[in-house]
């Protein structure tokens, strides 16, 4: 969980779930929505591959992106749970 929260801590990151949202894109696509160098989104990507959050498919030479919302949603229950906030408590 902690390679989540380290994931959740970048700005950049969590713009690129919030663009994924709307759906699967390819590496060249994500990385054309930033005015950063190719070798910084791809470092971004990384991070979010590795804590499970985002899913890559490579289709030839493209590599598509998409998001793994149970991931997303097993982190969020889990910091819920930490601050002592239950079901019943958030409704």
């Amino acid at each position: 969980m902690n390679d989540v929260y380290r994931a959740l801590s970048d700005p950049t990151r969590r713009r690129i779930l919030a663009i994924l949202r709307r759906g699967d894109m390819t590496a060249g696509e994500l990385a054309a929505q930033f005015d950063l160098a190719w070798p910084t989104v791809s470092g971004h990507l990384k991070v979010l591959r590795d804590a499970d959050l985002v899913q890559a498919d490579r289709n030839g030479t493209s590599i598509t992106y998409h998001l793994n919302v149970s991931v997303l949603e097993e982190a969020i229950a889990s910091l819920l749970g930490a601050l002592g906030i239950g079901a019943k408590e958030a409704s």
